[in-house]
């Protein structure tokens, strides 16, 4: 027994090295979850800038791929009304175009007031200028075209490309962007693209054309404000404060720790970049609302790891348990067999002997083989009675049973096997009812051997109570035993338990309550039992009632 603790001591060792094992490993793992949470959410705030450019700018890009280029289709007859429709689109659509000046260009061979490439002229035939007012487009005709930088630059990109442009095949992207774009910092010109025909036309026009002869072109300068570009914030949980500033902008004291980096606008908002901010509690706010599915998964491990560890220790605790009822029941039970056994042995030895015996001697030895037979038959059949009962192959055979009749007989066995049992009974209201009277018996058995097994010797006393409920009959056992401590009740019914006191040093297994509980519960009954402590036990049987 002692080695066998010793091995389940060990095992509790491991569980309890199990456990904070685990323990360990679950705080080592929330913190490194959580920091390499807190640094990924460091990461995308200064990566996911890009996201909140790209949104940003989509309008920019649009207007620029291609509502622009949406000025080529009027092949140069665009007018000051088509023009104003034009540009109401413009504003409409795109918030941040703050002005939009149209030109109205001839390209001849007239030289006055004109850009000249290679004998051709390119002037301003009108002017007009376009800034939204009240939801509507209002425009006005510039009269004084002699100093527009914007068209000079147009021009002289224009001319080139008719003196230079390779009429036998298309023009690339980068060959239109170098020839009718113009991009500057808050600003953009565009002047229609030319066609291959076009060109020959105007190459024509150079050598053979008269000065009364021209082409009609268009060009447009789209000037911008940065300011009323929409900020369209992709990433709230990131960036707590996105604005737009000057590229030279120099924040002031970052007093407060704020996490801080910026992107800078492309094309004609290079001079301007997107500024971010976040104090470090916001970023902490989404750290900590990643980290909490995380940290929840983590901890359902741990639950499932410690579950496991109170099942293992559960499962040992119980084997502790069983391997001590099993051994005080096969060491009491080596016991009660070993007497009997002993007692007929020497009673056998004497009678097979060699002397003589008297007529006296042979039946006192007979007497004493009966009994302690007897003994070992009422255990057996015992132990076999609880297996049939905890197996449910025994039939209850109920007759009618007259109660006092009944009772007494049990007062008078017991008076007659222990003469210093003081016994009373009283019997209320009920005359006879419906049972098993042997399973009774057992029940009467029992209770009443424990009532004088476990009293002191002076105060070996035991009242039985038979009284009817209303649909129960009721059997009260009372005595003024040693009485049963309080965290023992639950224990007392159970299999092979046994209470530890001076009067259970030997002798018992352990079965005689929990064959008493087996034995109510198959006749559909209930026992309970109320004790004190040097004051004495009762046990309350009650059974169904059928009369």
């Amino acid at each position: 027994m002692k080695r066998q603790e010793n091995i389940y001591r060990k095992n509790f060792s491991l569980i309890i090295f199990f456990l904070v094992l685990i323990s360990v490993t679950f705080i080592i793992a929330l913190i490194v979850s959580y920091s390499l949470n807190a640094k990924y959410v460091e990461n995308e705030f200064s990566s996911k800038k890009i996201d909140v450019l790209e949104q940003t700018i989509k309008p920019y890009n649009d207007l620029f791929q291609n509502k622009i280029p949406e000025i080529t289709s009027y092949q140069g007859f665009l007018d000051s009304t088509s023009a104003a429709k034009y540009t109401d689109a413009v504003f409409h659509d795109y918030k941040f175009v703050k002005k939009v000046v149209f030109y109205d260009i001839e390209i001849g061979k007239q030289k006055n007031n004109a850009v000249v490439k290679d004998n051709l002229g390119i002037s301003i035939r009108s002017m007009y200028q376009f800034w939204p007012k009240d939801g509507h487009v209002t425009g006005l005709r510039i009269w004084n075209t002699t100093d527009e930088p914007d068209f000079n630059q147009m021009a002289i990109k224009l001319g080139n490309y008719i003196a230079l442009s390779d009429t036998t095949r298309g023009s690339t992207q980068a060959e239109i962007f170098r020839s009718f774009y113009d991009v500057k910092p808050d600003k953009i010109s565009y002047s229609n693209i030319l066609r291959r025909e076009d060109v020959k036309m105007f190459r024509e026009l150079e050598k053979h054309g008269n000065l009364s002869s021209f082409y009609k072109q268009n060009m447009m300068t789209f000037f911008l404000d940065p300011y009323l570009l929409k900020v369209k914030n992709s990433h709230k949980e990131l960036y707590q404060d996105i604005s737009i500033q000057p590229v030279v902008y120099d924040p002031p004291d970052n007093q407060n720790g704020n996490l801080i980096t910026e992107v800078a606008l492309p094309g004609a908002f290079s001079d301007y970049k997107l500024y971010f901010s976040s104090a470090p509690n916001y970023l902490n706010a989404e750290t900590n609302r990643r980290f909490m599915p995380i940290g929840a998964l983590v901890l359902l491990i741990y639950c499932f790891l410690v579950l496991i560890g109170w099942l293992i220790y559960r499962n040992l605790n119980a084997n502790i348990k069983l391997f001590k009822l099993q051994y005080d029941f096969i060491n009491n039970f080596t016991h009660e067999f070993k007497t009997p056994v002993s007692v007929i042995k020497i009673a056998g030895s004497n009678l097979s002997g060699d002397g003589e015996l008297s007529e006296r001697q042979r039946k006192q030895y007979g007497k004493i083989l009966n009994e302690e037979a007897d003994k070992l038959n009422e255990l057996m059949n015992k132990l076999l009675s609880f297996t049939q009962l905890e197996n449910k192959s025994i039939n209850i055979k109920k007759e009618e049973i007259n109660v006092e009749v009944f009772v007494s007989s049990y007062i008078e066995t017991f008076r007659v096997k222990y003469p210093d049992f003081k016994l009373k009974f009283k019997v209320l209201d009920i005359m006879s009812f419906y049972t098993d009277p042997v399973l009774l018996g057992s029940i009467f058995q029992n209770l009443m051997e424990n009532a004088y097994k476990y009293s002191h010797p002076q105060k070996k006393e035991l009242s039985i109570t038979v009284s009817h409920g209303k649909k129960n009959i009721i059997f009260s056992f009372a005595d003024k035993g040693i009485g049963i401590q309080k965290n023992e009740l639950l224990n007392i019914f159970k299999k092979f338990y046994r209470v530890e006191n001076q009067y259970n040093q030997n002798g018992s297994v352990g079965l005689g309550l929990a064959f008493c509980k087996e034995l109510v519960n198959f006749m559909d009954g209930e026992i309970i039992v109320n004790s004190k402590v040097n004051e004495g036990s009762e046990f309350i049987v009650t059974l169904p009632y059928e009369n």
